[in-house]
């Protein structure tokens, strides 16, 4: 693997490619430390002190934002805007037949719902730093905090941190841009993935100081048992054999050739984590904002005490039942048996021993729907194992092996070597798999 690193950097192109990226990335992490305008970093990085605040209500956000959201800074919202942008365009995609038309159209389609989706980002990172720059004002962003996070409230210092952060997340938007038009893999995966990767050795090294470091070491070993667990049914896929048949197209004769139609083991990704997360979010939100009020509702304190820590079996049992849940609906929304049944009849292909139509129709569903559910349990159990750790060592919720942090970084990296290890074998070098 070394000496594939080697070739890879000997390659004068794909060392510009390869050092490209780590500029971009370098920039990326540069802007998430710069604080946004009329921020009081003394009184954020004391308020981040406090060990409530690890289980606050924007855990997600800030673990995709490398951490920079609870510090306030110009690159607070990170990339989290433009996923949740392109995940309501791809769920309009099915609903409208006009997007679902341009995405038929090619290329061309394709580009008008990229802008679409970027122009929806922007209406996102404005709402989003709304939402955080009011929280930060009124002094509920960050639990047990009783400095002011900001030197001045007034209605300017508002309007210019918003602005700031939504600028942010469009300057974000770009970079990733960049990186896959100039470089290797998809740039707005591998923003993610440095986000998530640059608060892992923090996480590290506070299981090992607030415990133990034989417990530290214990974790390193687990850790690397889940890390071989999830490459191995990340890369697990059941491929259904199709044959297509030779026919004449005027003096040439097509077809005749076999291939498969790869139906992997955990088709979602880690969409239903992050949809499971977010709707868990909304009782914890209504926490939040009823904070500090002398006479709260009854549902509030119980929702306080079952639905907010994640260490309770109702937060546990919900959350493993809503991404099982979703893992179903994702699939069968990106996944149209129907369609590739009709693709396969047009191009005269079918399944060996499955007649083409309706037939092979039912047969992609029935795999799908049997081969969906050891993913989805996959996706729950790993989902699990932070709540199971704040349990067991009191860990907080980011805890390091495991939930959307794990499976980002493998998804993103396996990604990542796959693009340079074809790159490499089209210069006949080795590449880091054998």
């Amino acid at each position: 693997m070394l000496t594939a690193f080697v070739n890879a950097f000997r390659t004068p192109d794909l060392r510009k490619k390869l050092l490209f990226v780590l500029l971009i990335i370098t920039i990326f992490r540069a802007g998430s430390q710069i604080p946004a305008p009329g921020v009081s970093v003394a009184a954020v990085q004391d308020c981040l002190g406090n060990d409530a605040n690890s289980q606050g209500v924007y855990t997600l956000i800030n673990l995709f934002s490398g951490g920079s959201l609870l510090q306030l800074t110009i690159f607070a919202l990170g990339i989290m805007p433009y996923i949740t942008a392109s995940i309501i365009l791809q769920l309009l995609v099915v609903v409208i037949p006009r997007l679902e038309a341009l995405k038929k159209e090619g290329q061309s389609g394709q580009t008008k719902i990229t802008q679409y989706t970027r122009y929806l980002t922007l209406g996102l990172a404005v709402l989003q730093a709304t939402g955080i720059v009011a929280l930060a004002r009124s002094g509920n962003l960050l639990q047990g905090c009783t400095e002011p996070l900001l030197f001045d409230n007034g209605l300017q210092t508002f309007l210019v941190m918003v602005v700031t952060m939504t600028a942010g997340t469009a300057v974000i938007m770009w970079l990733g841009e960049l990186i896959t038009e100039r470089g290797v893999g998809n740039g707005m995966s591998i923003l993610i993935f440095t986000q998530v990767v640059a608060t892992f050795p923090a996480q590290l090294w506070a299981v090992g100081k607030t415990k133990s470091w034989w417990t530290f070491g214990i974790v390193i070993v687990i850790g690397m048992v889940i890390i071989a667990a999830v490459i191995f049914i990340e890369q697990a896929q059941r491929r259904i054999p199709v044959q297509y048949a030779r026919r004449m197209v005027g003096r040439k004769m097509f077809g005749g050739s076999s291939t498969y139609i790869p139906l992997k083991v955990n088709q979602a990704g880690i969409i239903p984590v992050i949809f499971a997360s977010s709707l868990l979010y909304l009782p914890a939100m209504a926490v939040q904002f009823n904070r500090g009020s002398a006479d709260q509702p009854g549902y509030i304190t119980w929702i306080n005490d079952h639905f907010v820590r994640g260490d309770h079996p109702y937060y546990m049992v919900a959350y493993f039942s809503l991404i099982i849940f979703f893992t179903y609906f994702y699939v069968s929304i990106t996944f149209n048996p129907q369609e590739v049944a009709d693709n396969m009849k047009k191009y005269g292909g079918f399944i060996p021993g499955i007649r083409a139509g309706k037939p092979t129709e039912d047969y992609l569903s029935y795999v799908l729907s049997r081969i969906t559910l050891p993913g989805a349990i996959y996706l729950g159990l790993i989902s699990l194992i932070p709540l199971i750790a704040l349990v067991l060592i009191e860990a907080n919720q980011n805890f390091p092996f495991g939930g959307t942090s794990i499976l980002i970084m493998v998804g993103v990296a396996l990604d990542t070597v796959k693009q340079i290890e074809s790159q490499l074998q089209q210069r006949n070098y080795e590449g880091f798999l054998r």
